[in-house]
């Protein structure tokens, strides 16, 4: 998991004013949005919670294992956000739950017509193109996923605002929160069209244009043959491509590539300039850098971690 994706830690509940030793609860009210923050310091099992709004909960500290509806239990762990449709009841196990190891959750509940009106102005604001526009919306397909930095900083800024006593908070609130809904939108919008770019990469410009990164993560990719691939110029294709997924095509594809070597920091057999030779990067100082950045350590560490040996050279 990024050391670098985890949010920031929240100071517990003073234990003077614990009400109950299981998803003890602190509510912070907004317009458009409540902030729970839970805790919990014992070990317990199949431990219902339902809200009547959408929600988006991210994981601060400790352990839990999720049950939803129809779908496999997980474990839910720090880095990591869950969002959950209104009115479903989440079931929730605590296996590692103590005074000293206590778990910790922010649960982010979103009004129904304030997700509306975000979503209409996606649709009326960034269906440009007709051959990619479709109608946004909130899916539960990807309902379970580790954070990248843009979603963490959101959420931290969300708890640090909701929690203050500033009298304009529910304008910074609403600012943010409205940023957070649409890159979920958009990131599960990527997922998607990475799908079908599998199947049907002939399907629109967007299939395309994700196929052909994929199909060729391991070697050299210039941005302005994707542009031709698009038939867009150099600044219009990153406006549309940042417009559909939230993220540039460079972040993009450095993003991919960054997924492989952690696949290949896994096994023993490649050094740390073969993965980055092997994942497309044609500076292996580059790949620790960025590495180091993106999860928080370096390659090698994380190779260390992975595999149980000792930490080696970043370059050998």
């Amino acid at each position: 998991m990024p050391l670098s994706n985890r949010l920031k830690t929240i100071d517990l509940t003073h234990p003077k004013y614990l009400q109950t030793l299981v998803e003890n609860r602190r509510i912070f009210n907004l317009n458009n949005s409540e902030l729970n923050i839970f805790e919990s310091y014992e070990e317990t099992y199949r431990v219902p919670l339902t809200f009547n709004d959408f929600v988006i909960t991210s994981m601060v500290r400790g352990k839990k294992v999720m049950h939803l509806l129809n779908k496999p239990e997980f474990e839910y762990l720090p880095g990591e956000t869950v969002i959950v449709p209104a009115n479903e009841t989440m079931v929730i196990d605590f296996p590692e739950a103590s005074a000293q190891t206590p778990s910790q959750c922010i649960a982010l509940a979103v009004d129904a017509r304030y997700i509306d009106n975000t979503l209409n102005y996606l649709n009326e604001f960034y269906n440009s193109a007709k051959d990619e526009s479709h109608n946004w919306k909130l899916q539960f397909n990807q309902y379970h996923f580790e954070n990248d930095t843009e979603i963490t900083e959101l959420i931290n800024k969300l708890i640090r605002v909701c929690s203050s006593a500033d009298k304009a908070k529910n304008i910074f609130a609403d600012l943010n929160l409205k940023e957070l809904l649409i890159r979920l939108v958009q990131s599960q919008h990527l997922v998607q069209i990475r799908a079908e770019s599998v199947t049907n990469n002939n399907e629109g410009r967007l299939q395309y244009v994700i196929h052909h990164i994929h199909d060729n993560i391991t070697n050299k990719i210039l941005i302005n043959e994707l542009c031709r691939k698009a038939y867009l110029s150099r600044n219009a294709f990153f406006k549309w491509f940042k417009e559909q997924f939230g993220i540039t095509p460079v972040d993009y594809i450095n993003n991919e590539r960054l997924k492989l070597s952690k696949q290949l920091l896994a096994e023993r057999m490649h050094s740390i300039s073969q993965i980055s030779n092997l994942c497309g990067f044609s500076d292996v100082n580059y790949f620790v850098r960025l590495f180091k950045k993106t999860e928080g350590i370096t390659p090698g560490t994380y190779k260390a971690c992975m595999t149980g040996g000792k930490i080696i050279s970043q370059v050998v």
